[in-house]
């Protein structure tokens, strides 16, 4: 299937690894340039490399996601290096699970006002596109109670209500808004790999809830990502699209 991607501009934030870097390189791959950021600059140009290696337009900085003046001026730098924005794909979290106030505060900036800062700061040039999108990457923790801490699944379900409220907002520009909730998503480096290391028995217990007897790979979610953010998903808005092999049990109506 042809996405409709050849020639749009992609922004990706926390793009260097995990889902996010799986975002970066299937637009790269589908002709998009792309945008991403990341807190480690090495990452960042490494990453912007291996993107301008599948010959489209690729730019990157360090920025910390919850530094708000910072945060924007990456934007506006992206929209400016690449010629414009037509997807914006809000990936970054602070995997805040503790139950403290410090979880809060984390989540708050990071999570949550990343978003709307996105996409508050690449508006004007969403609305300049003929085929704009807005995704949010959520968690199935942000469906349903389970053993992560209770800030980081309520700013989770946040994300999910405010594609929502974007998507019947928008539409009449023409701006589409979405969620993507994964499920465990197990990659070297990341926070499953971490916990495998550090908490096995927390991981065998997250592991056995899964029906199919994996986790997902950060792949698998990005290709649904992608396909959200894309043309060829064009009537496709304010829906919450769970990539979770069955984890979780509530039934989405």
């Amino acid at each position: 299937m042809d996405l409709g991607l050849k020639g749009m501009k992609a922004l990706v934030t926390g793009g260097t690894k995990g889902i996010g870097r799986h975002c970066a390189e299937i637009f790269a791959a589908e002709g998009a340039d792309v945008a991403v950021c990341a807190r480690k600059a090495e990452e960042v140009a490494d990453t912007v490399a291996a993107l301008e290696a599948k010959g489209v337009k690729a730019f990157g900085q360090a920025v910390d996601v919850a530094d708000k003046a910072a945060f924007e001026r990456f934007v506006a730098a992206a929209a400016d290096a690449l010629g414009g924005l037509d997807m914006v794909v809000a990936n970054v979290s602070a995997l805040a699970v503790a139950d403290d106030e410090a979880a809060w505060k984390a989540g708050f900036e990071t999570d949550l006002m990343h978003t709307v800062r996105l996409v508050n700061t690449a508006m004007p040039f969403l609305e300049q596109s003929k085929a704009a999108s807005i995704t949010a990457i959520s968690s199935v923790s942000g469906r349903e109670t389970d053993f992560t801490g209770p800030a980081y699944g309520a700013y989770k379900a946040a994300l999910v209500h405010y594609m929502h409220g974007l998507a019947v907002k928008l539409a009449p520009k023409m701006i589409r808004a979405n969620a993507v909730s994964p499920g465990n998503t197990y990659f070297e480096g990341g926070i499953w790999n971490q916990i495998e290391t550090g908490n096995p028995e927390l991981f065998a217990e997250a592991l056995a809830l899964n029906p199919t007897g994996r986790m997902g790979r950060p792949e698998e979610v990005a290709r649904g990502v992608v396909f959200l953010a894309s043309p060829a998903s064009s009537f496709t808005t304010g829906t919450n699209l769970v990539v979770d092999g069955a984890l979780t049990r509530g039934v989405q109506l």
